[in-house]
This record gives C-alpha cells, structure tokens and sequence, in this order.
C-alpha cells in the first residue's frame, strides 16, 4: 500500500504523541519530555499555524511518520524562515523513503508558507545527517547554543 501524507488536526494528537514518544527512545531531546506540557503544545501547534504545521504519513491510515515545521523570523535569513522541529519515521518503516518524501514535503509546505529558508537541527552521530546532507542540507561553523527563559514545569 502507498503511503500518503496529510496535514494533522486536533484529532489526530494522541496519534502524534505516541510517535514522539516513541521517538524519545531513539534520539531523546535536550530537555526533559513531559507529557502534559507536550499534550499542550501539540495542541497549540495544531490549533494556531501560525506557528507552524504538522504533517503526517500514514500506511492503510496507519500514522508511521510524522513531521513538524515551525516558523520563525530572522534578519539574517531574509525574514520567515521554518525549522524542521520533528521528523520521525518508525524504524519498521525506514529505508523506504519516507524520510525524503517528508523532507520533500517540508520543502513545498514551507515554501507555501512564505519561508525563505528551512532550518534544522540534527543529533551528532544521527544516521539521518547524510540525508540530510544529500538534500542539500548544510553544515554551519556555529554552534547551536540555547538558554531557557522559564522554569521546568
């Protein structure tokens, strides 16, 4: 069966959750995943795009991957720009090119979002970086730093 993708609504959140769970086994992030606070997130993200956009890829309506850009405005990079925030395919479904058909994806929706330039950030050692890598992807001799402006919930 093919696989289709679709942008995801409300409906579709404890479906995405479970992928993010999911993928917090393989490649957890920097800060720490909490469910609820995460649960309102999605929520949010679903609810107002202009902060982002979710998609999903489903197999026989099976959701097997997700995919998250969010926005964001720099000077730098000539005004709205979008990060891949998430993209996890489940290692089942690896190798089949899902990943570049959602890296494709994230091309086309950011672009009829009206970004100049798509960002994102990848794990050292991740398999993903030569994807990424030959989809023209690039290296930048910075680091990416980060300092937290609330308190953990």
């Amino acid at each position: 069966m093919p696989i289709t993708t679709r942008p995801a609504t409300t409906a579709d959140l404890d479906s995405i959750f479970l992928l993010m769970r999911q993928m917090q086994i393989e490649d957890p992030w920097s800060e720490p995943f909490n469910g609820t606070t995460v649960r309102h997130n999605l929520h949010e993200l679903l609810t107002n795009p202009i902060y982002g956009v979710i998609h999903l890829a489903l197999n026989a309506n099976t959701p097997i991957a997700y995919l998250v850009i969010c926005f964001d405005f720099s000077l730098e990079y000539r005004g709205k720009g979008a990060w891949i925030d998430e993209l996890f395919v489940l290692p089942t479904h690896r190798g089949k090119g899902i990943g570049t058909q959602l890296l494709d994806l994230a091309e086309s929706s950011s672009r009829q979002h009206a970004a100049h330039y798509l960002h994102l950030e990848v794990t050292h050692g991740n398999p993903a970086i030569d994807l990424y890598r030959r989809r023209g992807f690039q290296d930048h001799h910075r680091y990416l730093m980060t300092k937290s402006l609330t308190k953990p919930l």
